[in-house]
């Protein structure tokens, strides 16, 4: 069974309904239906786009139609997983992919994708494989292997669009290492 995004702008909400269904299966036994699934993506649109966010603490209001944005997708990973999540650049290349690989080791990560001016659409990384990362898309309710050449040549081809822009993950996961450079914890 698809759980797919009910409207345009929810993909955000929907990405974040299926990373807490992923970590409690109570939740993903009361939204498995895309009935109660599409109530809940709504539902939390609301909520992470208002003044006050799941918890009640205050944040930026933010216009439901352009969809979620990314810090709130970080503090509702956090809230979920109890690790602190960090929005970080990643552009097309072999940087994004060893971004959202090592990322998806750890846990769900959330990557904005779109065209060459905007990000535009948000998908959940879900695992990484040999060749590619499972990858939820919110679009078609599906998940599907998104291959190390589409990651690094392109085009990324999820949901239309061609580019990663952000990706939310881990904030202490390692970063990559680059000739020169030492990398963190």
């Amino acid at each position: 069974m698809r759980l797919a995004q009910p409207d345009r702008r929810s993909c955000g909400a929907a990405v974040l309904v299926m990373a807490r269904r992923g970590l409690d299966p109570g939740y993903a036994a009361r939204v498995a239906d895309p009935e109660a699934f599409a109530t809940e993506v709504l539902a939390l649109h609301r909520r992470i786009t208002s003044a006050l966010d799941t918890t009640g603490g205050l944040q930026v209001p933010w216009l439901r139609a352009v969809g979620t944005p990314p810090w709130a997708a970080a503090r509702e990973l956090r809230l979920l997983t109890g690790v602190p999540y960090a929005v970080r650049p990643a552009r097309r290349g072999t940087e994004a992919w060893e971004h959202v690989r090592r990322a998806t080791d750890q846990r769900p990560v959330a990557v904005y994708v779109g065209d060459r001016w905007l990000p535009r659409h948000v998908v959940l990384a879900l695992g990484a494989e040999a060749d590619g990362v499972r990858t939820y898309e919110p679009t078609s309710g599906g998940v599907d292997l998104v291959g190390r050449d589409r990651w690094v040549d392109g085009p990324l081809r999820l949901a239309g669009w061609q580019r990663t822009w952000l990706v939310v993950s881990p904030a202490r996961e390692q970063r990559i290492r680059r000739p020169g450079r030492r990398t963190r914890a």
